[in-house]
């Protein structure tokens, strides 16, 4: 059973977010936070910090 998505609480620099989904999907942090970066910087960067915003807001925090 896959655990459930939550913000990381030991793969964090701003709120775990990144950290959270690469723990979800099995990736490298950096990895998920560099493509986050560069989606964001392509996108003009407003709607890539308005989603993490939303998602640090959604996200439950992970638990222990």
């Amino acid at each position: 059973m896959k655990k459930p998505l939550a913000r990381s609480r030991t793969n964090f620099m701003i709120g775990g977010v990144c950290g959270g989904i690469a723990e979800y999907i099995g990736w490298d942090p950096t990895v998920v936070r560099l493509l986050y970066v560069l989606i964001s910087v392509i996108s003009a960067a407003f709607p890539g910090i308005l989603f993490y915003i939303l998602a640090w807001l959604i996200i439950p925090r992970e638990s222990g």
